[in-house]
């Protein structure tokens, strides 16, 4: 007892100081805890090496490669999302298109003496009751397209042809560009001098009208100047205008030394696929934009194996070819690696320019800002992965330094034969993507797809999906199209390859890649192949997938379906 009340009685113990001893343990407690935490995630921090991001993306990368509208593709690494595939397609809800009321249908009256003094006259396609006939033949034959300007028409190739050149857009398209066609009509003039079109010639048929002449008045539109004025102002494609990607030119000699350049080279970027190349190069270019600076580029692309016929990676491929460099050229400040050096050397031997060599990825671009020197070269070394260009825009740059999407468009040339493949079929068309190949075989990871594609299976799942008698296109891998011929008692069953003629050796394409190749012929390889037949694929009215409509096996093998659409 004795005992006990001695120990009431000191300080430690006395009950009005117990809450303040409570306190003081559960502090220590959570500082123990604190420090304990510290000390794991020091150990982590110090011995933990991340993976390869492109390979493990991130949200933003996971973001760029995957297309919500045709997983399947990407999924296979075909083609990659552009600039113009993040336009929402409602950028162009702005337009005011022309439908068949109004256009003037007044017709002038003649006399006898006059009609048979006209009859055998050529046709005037100036005339405006000549433009105005030809506008409502081409919105009645054409339903399935939205117009929304049309140019005035030319002579075309006899005194009974015009040629019109129109923008539309196709009523269910889902990307914001526009298209341009021009046709060749064939009007004729009846014995009371009746005019009528009685024929109107396949798309870009009516190649007198596919440059406007500089003295020539702009074309029939709805909506006023002022408002045309405004939209300029929207950057949108425009397929099937004449292409001008001449390489860009220093304005003049002197102004070269007062420009400020960034340039990268070296890395281990080379030859990796499309994907890859565009997230690392626009890196490089959202850097050089951060820092107000010309982008030297090189031009030439090291295609990967993956989309080659030889299957080994090839050499000097252009840009130009993949991409729209003309948009990129008008919107940015870019500069060929080629003629850069050539100017560089001219005016280094006069003095004045000066260098800045970066070889740290750890040298941030926004320390790089006070920079003064003519150029900043990024070096980068040959260990892979720490090599790759898109590692400078990682870390704390990320929320810096933005990717310029919007500058980077797909190549207009292709986007030609896509527009021109989807006129062929009247842009009235369903659309079916149909994987078999390689992993058809694997039964381990597709125990299924080979059953489920065949064309038996394929009857049967498209016939409550696909209307009879429908314009069918199919997008495969499978190299023998005549697999699917049974098809075609359902459907007008149509392929890629039916369509060569739009890249062979007497085509547009065939022509203008040859003379932008410096007179060699370019071939239509594994990628211009996968974007094309992926482009076709999108603009059908309805989209079949594989993975997501055909099969329940999951895109990527056994076991990897999510929650979400596979």
């Amino acid at each position: 007892m004795l005992g006990g009340s001695s120990l009431l009685r000191s300080g430690s113990f006395r009950p009005e100081n117990l809450g303040q001893n409570a306190l003081a343990m559960i502090g220590n407690l959570c500082f123990t805890i604190f420090v304990i935490g510290v000390l794991i995630f020091t150990i982590i921090a110090a011995t933990y090496e991340p993976e390869d991001p492109l390979f493990h993306p991130s949200t933003k990368i996971t973001t760029f490669l995957t297309s919500t509208s045709n997983a399947t593709f990407i999924s296979d690494s075909t083609v990659v999302k552009t600039g113009e595939d993040f336009m929402a397609a409602n950028q162009t809800a702005f337009a005011t298109f022309i439908n068949i009321t109004d256009v003037d249908s007044a017709t002038p009256v003649t006399t006898n003496i006059e009609c048979e003094a006209e009859v055998d006259k050529p046709i005037d396609c100036t005339d405006p009751d000549v433009f105005h006939l030809m506008m409502k033949a081409a919105i009645e034959q054409f339903k399935d397209i939205h117009f929304y300007r049309f140019g005035k028409p030319v002579r075309g190739y006899n005194d009974t042809s015009c040629h019109m050149a129109w923008r539309f857009r196709p009523k269910e398209g889902k990307t914001a560009a526009f298209y341009k066609d021009y046709r060749s009509f064939v009007v004729s003039r009846s014995e009371n001098c009746t005019l009528s079109v009685v024929g109107i010639g396949d798309y870009h048929s009516g190649g007198n009208a596919r440059k406007r002449k500089k003295n020539q008045k702009p074309g029939f539109e709805k909506k006023p100047a002022k408002e045309e004025k405004e939209q300029q102002t929207i950057a949108l494609p425009v397929v099937g205008e004449t292409v001008n990607d001449a390489l860009p030119v220093v304005e003049s000699e002197g102004s070269f030394d007062r420009g400020r350049y960034l340039i990268y080279t070296g890395g281990g970027d080379k030859c990796k696929s499309m994907d890859h190349y565009l997230w690392s190069f626009m890196c490089a270019l959202g850097e050089a934009q951060y820092l107000n600076r010309t982008l030297v580029m090189d031009l030439k692309i090291c295609l990967s194996s993956i989309y080659t016929s030889s299957n080994q990676d090839e050499e000097g491929k252009d840009f130009r070819f993949y991409f729209d460099f003309e948009h990129l050229r008008e919107s940015a400040s870019v500069l060929d690696q080629g003629q850069f050096w050539s100017d560089w050397s001219k005016w280094h031997q006069k003095g004045g320019l000066s260098l800045h060599l970066v070889e740290d990825l750890k040298i941030t671009p926004m320390k790089l800002t006070e920079v003064k020197d003519t150029l900043i070269m990024r070096k980068f070394g040959s260990v892979e992965p720490d090599n790759y260009w898109y590692r400078v825009c990682e870390g704390e740059t990320e929320s810096v330094v933005q990717r310029p999407w919007h500058l980077i468009w797909k190549s207009r040339r292709l986007m030609d034969i896509v527009s021109a493949i989807a006129s062929k079929m009247n842009w009235d068309f369903d659309s079916v993507h149909i994987v078999r190949g390689e992993k058809a075989k694997n039964k381990e990871l597709w125990p299924n797809l080979e059953k489920d594609t065949s064309p038996q299976a394929l009857l049967s799942t498209l016939k409550y999906k696909i209307d009879d008698g429908r314009n069918l296109y199919i997008a495969t891998d499978e190299p023998d199209t005549a697999f699917f011929d049974p098809l075609k008692d359902k459907y007008t069953t149509h392929f890629l390859d039916e369509y060569k003629d739009l890249w062979d050796e007497n085509s547009v394409w065939y022509a203008e890649t040859t003379k932008l190749n410096n007179g060699v012929p370019v071939e239509f390889d594994g990628y211009m192949r996968g974007s094309v037949d992926t482009e076709v694929f999108l603009r059908g009215k309805k989209q079949i997938e594989t993975f997501n409509d055909l099969t329940n096996d999951c895109k990527d093998g056994v076991n990897t379906c999510s929650s979400a659409a596979s």
